[in-house]
């Protein structure tokens, strides 16, 4: 298979991003995984792929597979790389896009300034649809892993986040730890685990251990986690600068039953073709 491909990335997390508006694409979680491989493929953390919309009410669908060639429900800096992407291609004129995903509708927003806004959608907080194994809703968690045991809040944006506050993100256990609590057996579907620093009520530092990917540059679903996560604590502000390994975002939310906001940039890096 002969295969043109565009690689993106929003604050260095990166995407290898396909164009099947035309016709069908259907790889496989082996080809997945070599396109994603940094070495013998073209390297990313996850692969995007542009479709027809599904429905009559949205203008395109939205698959993401991670690293692993596993697929997700949703992306954040995936989101605003799609928007630049179908811009730049001229497959839509519209500003504000709404796209079909696994879990749902999302809205971007392409901004006058060239940033792009995604309405990220109401978090989740039930633990049966986020899905995370708990007796009843609590504000946060206790939940072990190795030979102790951390405080997270968990909710879903579309995904599964369990968010964490720590003194130092630049010294936190995120090698270590990620990777136990992405496979936490009280996370059926695994979970991307974000490690949260409090610079101020309007300002934080995160990193995040992404399911299937590790841990990437930034993820924005992560940040509108560690945004909501922080704020229902208390902690912070309706408006908060994310600051990850990549860069800044912008993030506000409202509150309980309100969509999160998060504003970013999304770059394309170059073009190619590969041979599967």
């Amino acid at each position: 298979m002969h295969l043109k491909f565009t690689k993106m990335h929003g604050l260095g997390n990166d995407f290898v991003v396909l164009d099947a508006t035309r016709q069908p694409l259907l790889l496989s979680r082996d080809q997945l995984r070599l396109l994603a491989d940094r070495h013998f493929g073209v390297g990313c953390d996850q692969i995007l792929q542009v479709e027809p919309a599904r429905s009559p009410d949205t203008d395109f669908y939205y698959r993401i597979f991670n690293a692993d060639g596993g697929e997700v429900e949703q992306c954040g800096n995936g989101a605003r790389c799609f928007v630049r992407y179908v811009h730049d291609k001229a497959l839509t004129q519209k500003t504000k896009i709404r796209i079909g995903t696994l879990s749902g509708v999302i809205e971007p927003t392409l901004e006058p300034d060239g940033e792009i806004t995604v309405d990220m959608g109401v978090p989740v907080f039930e633990p049966s649809q986020i899905p995370f194994v708990a007796r009843e809703r609590a504000l946060t968690y206790e939940l072990a892993i190795k030979e102790k045991t951390i405080t997270i809040n968990s909710l879903s944006m579309g995904n599964p986040h369990a968010v964490q506050v720590v003194p130092d993100v630049v010294k936190a256990d995120v090698d270590s730890d990620g990777p136990l609590i992405e496979s936490h057996p009280r996370f059926p579907k695994r979970v991307n685990a974000g490690f949260m620093q409090i610079m101020s009520r309007a300002h934080i530092k995160l990193r995040v251990y992404e399911r299937g990917a590790g841990e990437t540059l930034a993820c924005g679903s992560g940040a509108c986690a560690a945004v909501v996560a922080g704020n229902q604590r208390g902690l912070l502000d309706a408006r908060v600068r994310v600051t990850t390994r990549g860069g800044d975002l912008g993030i506000s939310w409202a509150g309980e039953g309100s969509p999160v906001m998060m504003t970013g940039p999304a770059v394309t890096v170059f073009e190619g073709e590969m041979d599967l």
